[in-house]
């Protein structure tokens, strides 16, 4: 055989070997520009022919690499060796070091305990379930590090999930198509989470829900209710809630998100404007129908108490005096908008006077019994509630329609 044609044929093997996994990891971990990319589809398809592509490489390449031991020249060898020494130190970045579900693994024992039992300090943040009275706890700094935790809130099946570079906590239904299913992490796109199940391979935007693409594109897992805020202010509303412990092999991981849920770029960074966002500015947002909204973090936390309006709904956003612990609700009671303000231990309405707890229950006065609707609110990173509620509205400090903006999406 021609020594051309053996060079082909090692050319087109390595290529085959190398070049898919290479691009296939690139696009699905947070490299320089690869986030930006709207190729979703494109590395889906890649990492079902990753392998196909590497057996045909290794097939290609057995020829020339035996002519090359049996009677190459010292060059060949010396060439074709490196490229295949460099090939294989690639292949573990691709496979082994920057594969998600390596580098975030799942939790050994998904273990929980009473708050007398517990080892979590109450200072933490935390991601809270409720379910036929039944209450859970999950420690961001520890789904920060996982992404996802499978359990059970009383008999009802739930994925809690949390991305760190989005800052977005979600719990979902397990459920797809009526069935439960495993879900794998599978990496990142526009910096978010993607998970898979494990029955039909699609692919899930974790800040959403939504199936970007595989056989059920389009269709949605149901968000379950959520809470978030310090463990302390948790347990003050569900004092008998069991609360998930650190998983030991872990504790290096969790400790790198020690401050994770105290610090913003807008707070670590003294020449930044604090009235300007930035990429990671955190923002709590709130999607009623197909309005949305988000409210910047630092002017709420100044406010304690917003009131708003969005898709015809009366809103109140509050945060506790922690400064971490917030609540968004339906202020409509008997037909009527009420206005709140913050108390030592709650709420209290000014129309009334009655006061309200922060379940969202009145606990004394004339509305004594009521209870406030509560509205699902988000945490997370100005970028992301960009890239996936777009157009949406922004609140910077106060409800006049000037501080409104209507922002595109986050290119």
């Amino acid at each position: 055989m021609k020594k051309s044609t053996l060079n082909f044929l090692f050319w087109t093997g390595w290529f085959l070997l190398l070049v898919p996994g290479l691009v296939h990891a690139y696009l699905l971990m947070p490299f320089p520009g690869s986030q930006d990319l709207e190729a979703i589809t494109l590395v889906y398809y890649l990492e079902k022919w990753v392998w196909p592509a590497r057996i045909l490489g290794l097939l290609l390449l057995a020829l020339p690499l035996w002519r090359t031991v049996t009677g190459g020249s010292r060059r060949e060898r010396g060439v074709r060796g490196a490229v295949l020494a460099l090939t294989l130190v690639l292949f573990y970045f691709t496979d082994f070091r920057y594969q998600a579900e390596r580098m975030f693994e799942e939790p050994r024992a998904v273990q929980f305990a009473a708050p007398a039992e517990s080892k979590v300090p109450d200072s933490l943040l935390v991601i809270g379930v409720v379910y036929e009275g039944i209450a859970k706890a999950y420690p961001v700094n520890y789904l920060g590090y996982h992404h996802k935790v499978q359990d059970h809130v009383g008999k009802l099946p739930v994925l809690v999930t949390y991305c760190t570079m989005c800052r977005t906590g979600r719990v979902f239904s397990p459920l797809v198509n009526g069935s439960p299913q495993t879900f794998r992490l599978v990496g990142a796109r526009h910096y978010n989470a993607v998970i898979e199940d494990r029955a039909t391979r699609t692919w899930w935007y974790q800040a959403t829900g939504e199936a970007a693409v595989g056989p059920l594109k389009g269709q949605q897992l149901r968000e379950v209710p959520y809470e978030q805020g310090t463990l302390r202010a948790w347990l003050a509303r569900y004092p008998g809630s069991l609360i998930l412990q650190p998983d030991a092999p872990y504790q290096e991981d969790y400790d790198a998100l020690k401050r994770y849920d105290r610090l913003q770029p807008v707070d670590k960074d003294s020449t930044l404007n604090p009235d300007t966002l930035v990429r990671k500015s955190w923002v709590v947002g709130i999607a009623v129908g197909k309005a949305s909204r988000a409210y910047d973090w630092r002017k709420l936390v100044a406010a304690g108490v917003v009131h708003d309006q969005l898709g015809g709904l009366p809103l109140l956003v509050a945060v506790e005096a922690d400064s971490l612990s917030y609540h968004a609700f339906n202020r409509r009671v008997n037909g009527k908008a009420l206005h709140f303000e913050r108390t030592a231990t709650g709420l209290r309405d000014r129309e009334t006077g009655s006061e309200w707890n922060w379940q969202g229950r009145c606990v004394g006065g004339p509305l004594a019994g009521s209870a406030l609707p509560r509205v699902q609110a988000h945490q997370e990173y100005w970028h992301s509630w960009q890239r996936f509620h777009h157009p949406t509205s922004l609140w910077r400090g106060d409800s006049s329609a000037n501080d409104l903006i209507t922002r595109k999406a986050a290119p």
